[in-house]
């Protein structure tokens, strides 16, 4: 992996993880020192977030995590709707791209026990990493590999308005929610997991306030690594 995509994927994850913050300045020499490269290997990192949505330019002022408007938010929650949606349309038809159900059933399992762990452990950022990262969890197993980054991108998106918009949706309501589609997904009835996904995506969304105060700044910390648990994908 390239510098400056190592870059750019840290500060995605520090965004999943809700420990970098919409309009939190980016600044080009303190991530260059941070990692130890050249300021232009951290430029090439911040055009690749500019152009996938994730930050922006503020003329002479520098560069800065996209602060997304109610608008923005309710595009972005749309967009998960129809992908999520569609990926479980697909599972009746493929059977996961092939995969034994149980298979699949096995991993997003293993997946909420560790949601588990981390609210149980008040690890916050892992916790919130882990309960975005559910959702590409589920497509990455279905067989969708490219639509993982699409549905990751879109994740971050949503987390961003939840950040901004101090979203309610309780962390154990949503690992809840989450076992109720595996539930669904077990007993093949694949209707009720894209029900109870739409509703899913649905609760979060609905819990945003979009009266919510700007948040502070605290680049360091959000950019420290996550320590994850291993992704095992049962064969």
């Amino acid at each position: 992996m390239s510098s400056q995509t190592h870059i750019a994927q840290q500060v995605v994850e520090a965004i999943l993880a809700q420990k970098l913050s919409p309009g939190e300045r980016l600044g080009e020499q303190e991530l260059a020192d941070m990692y130890g490269v050249s300021r232009t290997l951290v430029r090439e990192a911040l055009m690749q977030l500019q152009a996938r949505g994730f930050v922006e330019v503020r003329p002479r002022r520098g560069w800065y995590v996209v602060e997304p408007s109610v608008e923005e938010a309710r595009d972005a929650f749309s967009a998960r709707r129809i992908l999520e949606a569609g990926i479980l349309s697909a599972v009746d038809e493929n059977a996961a791209q092939g995969k034994p159900m149980q298979s699949v059933i096995r991993t997003l399992r293993r997946h909420i026990v560790q949601e588990q762990q981390a609210i149980d452990g008040a690890d916050a950022a892992t916790r919130a990493f882990l309960l975005a990262d559910f959702h590409v969890c589920l497509a990455e197993c279905m067989g969708h590999r490219l639509l993982c980054d699409v549905l990751r991108d879109l994740t971050a998106r949503t987390t961003l308005a939840a950040t901004l918009y101090q979203s309610q949706h309780d962390a154990r309501q949503s690992c809840a929610q989450h076992s109720d589609i595996v539930a669904a997904l077990e007993a093949r009835d694949f209707a009720l997991a894209r029900e109870r996904m739409l509703a899913h995506i649905g609760n979060v969304e609905e819990a945003l306030n979009p009266q919510a105060p700007a948040l502070p700044d605290r680049l360091k910390a959000a950019l420290s690594p996550i320590v994850l648990p291993e992704r095992s994908l049962s064969r």
